[in-house]
């Protein structure tokens, strides 16, 4: 009897252990959605607002040159940007801004054509220009004579959106070594000359009458 309730009370034991232990590994697992944040998408470019803003920044240039504007170098040129002249040196901002307040460019004229601008993402583009200098001068302070610079240039700027402003922070000038000749305005045709006009043909003589036939003689 008491060896059957000693089996007894054992197997509810382990009947009770086997249910905790399946109750315990049978508890669903919760996920945590809030452990792993969904990235949102970058927002579309607005492809035209961002050529107009970068055109109308390189279209500046020549005024900012021809009126000292260290102001707008300031605003314009990232502290980091890195400068390639078109004598292959390696400038940076501190330079531009002493060339440009201290007067060591000058021109006559300087014309910015082809600009073209690939956006490359909301906060990012390149800009390519063409440029043509004419009168152009470079004197740095340190210098006894100035260097002509006139002639046709082609530029890559990179810009970049920093806190809502976009910001230059790379730039490259070559020179265009043979650049194409203007083309020339075509001669004016020569009018045909007017053509005379057909000479009246004269009337025809009138046909004599042919001589009456002479009787036969009988």
């Amino acid at each position: 009897m008491k060896r059957h309730v000693t089996f007894t009370a054992v197997f509810v034991v382990f009947g009770a252990l086997i249910t905790l232990y399946f109750g315990c590994t049978s508890q669903p697992t919760t996920t945590n959605t809030n452990s792993v944040a969904l990235a949102s998408p970058e927002p579309t470019p607005d492809k035209a607002a961002i050529e107009a803003d970068l055109t109308k920044i390189e279209m500046d240039w020549p005024r900012i040159i021809k009126e000292k504007d260290g102001a707008a170098v300031r605003k314009i040129e990232a502290d980091d940007i890195v400068l390639v002249y078109p004598d292959g040196q390696i400038g940076n901002k501190d330079r531009d801004m002493k060339d440009i307040e201290g007067g060591a460019l000058s021109f006559d004229s300087w014309e910015l054509s082809d600009i073209v601008v690939k956006v490359l993402d909301n906060d990012a583009a390149v800009v390519t220009l063409h440029a043509t200098v004419k009168g152009g001068k470079y004197k740095p302070a340190d210098a006894k004579a100035a260097q002509n610079i006139s002639g046709q240039y082609r530029s890559v700027d990179t810009f970049v959106r920093r806190n809502g402003q976009w910001q230059m922070t790379a730039s490259a000038t070559v020179p265009i070594l043979n650049p194409a000749p203007a083309a020339s305005a075509s001669p004016t045709a020569k009018a045909s000359p007017e053509l005379k006009g057909t000479p009246e043909r004269k009337p025809s003589p009138a046909m004599k009458t042919s001589p009456k036939a002479k009787a036969s003689p009988m």
